[in-house]
């Protein structure tokens, strides 16, 4: 395999993103970033300090105040604000209401973009997001793009939130708010998800965690061999 390098995960919410990548980066011992998390992270202090993630301009003066920081414990990933953790406050369904409001502002997109391409220009990593293929790491040398149908989505959000979180949550929301969701983050103007042209499709919808990792990491390392032996 190439000494450095990065993979890139994209999809939509609820296709598996996160699991599929932390996994992988174990199996593959690199370094492992939630893109996603950095967004929630602003998300969750946004509304602590009671900010609108609507309002621009409330966002944007809001940015002048939040640090975002991102720490590495025994390759887990831990994100901070003002030097506060708060990796474990991040993964209600308003917060991630909040963060697809809030990532739809290019002050905020620039702003986790420079963090994201400073840790992934130190070391190879994998990534997972929206975008990472077209706008973060367009140069990435594995791209892939996990999706599956909005109802198999929002069954295994409701599954992860039910662990996560102490809130009530009812499929039907759930579903609600994934298919708004994925118009919101399809439909911005600035980098809206999408497939890269040279990314490849993975519908996880059928396939079981192990099938879909097992898809993954054969693709990744057929594609790293092969770049190797360039």
């Amino acid at each position: 395999m190439k000494k450095n390098f990065s993979i890139a995960i994209d999809g939509p919410s609820g296709a598996g993103k996160s699991t599929i990548a932390k996994t992988l980066a174990k199996e593959l011992n690199i370094m492992y970033l939630d893109t996603g998390a950095l967004f929630r992270a602003l998300a969750y202090q946004a509304l602590e300090w009671d900010i609108n993630p609507q309002d621009e301009k409330a966002v944007s003066e809001f940015l002048q105040n939040a640090d975002l920081d991102i720490k590495f414990i025994n390759q887990e990933q831990r994100v901070l604000i003002n030097e506060e953790d708060v990796t474990d406050y991040i993964r209600s369904e308003a917060v991630s209401i909040a963060a697809s409001d809030i990532s739809v502002h290019p002050i905020i997109r620039n702003y986790i973009l420079i963090k994201e391409r400073e840790l992934a220009a130190k070391e190879s990593f994998i990534l997972d997001g929206r975008d990472i293929g077209t706008v973060v790491l367009p140069d990435a040398e594995v791209k892939i793009f996990l999706s599956a149908s909005p109802e198999i989505r929002a069954k295994r959000r409701l599954i992860d939130l039910q662990k996560k979180s102490k809130e009530s949550v009812e499929y039907d929301q759930v579903l609600a708010d994934i298919i708004k969701r994925d118009k919101q983050d399809s439909s911005r103007e600035t980098a809206p998800t999408k497939k890269a042209d040279d990314a490849i499709y993975i519908d996880s919808g059928e396939l079981t965690l192990e099938e879909t990792v097992n898809k993954v990491k054969e693709i990744i390392i057929k594609k790293l061999i092969l770049d190797k032996d360039k």
